[in-house]
């Protein structure tokens, strides 16, 4: 499985629906809070060219931000990026 990294912060409702996706879809993911480590806010605007959060990546590509993931998802994308092995448990 890919690993996921998700930048985000707490209060973010992007990052919490981006989280929300990820974890309805069973997605195993590392959430970097640049909330709580300011220094990692620098490694994700290098990452990701963007200062806004969240930025997702897939090993190393840049998903981008979560309305970007979730058009992906829409498009029936995002579950090829995982092979298409993923499971949706999401309900209606």
């Amino acid at each position: 499985m890919p690993k996921v990294t998700v930048y985000s912060t707490l209060l973010c409702p992007y990052c919490f629906a981006a989280r929300r996706l990820l974890k309805n879809k069973g997605i195993e993911f590392e959430e970097i809070r640049v909330d709580k480590q300011p220094e990692k806010r620098q490694e994700m605007i290098q990452r990701s060219g963007r200062f806004t959060v969240p930025q997702i990546f897939i090993d190393d590509f840049h998903v981008g931000g979560y309305d970007d993931m979730a058009e992906l998802n829409r498009k029936g994308k995002l579950d090829a990026l995982f092979g298409g092995v993923l499971a949706d448990t999401q309900s209606g």
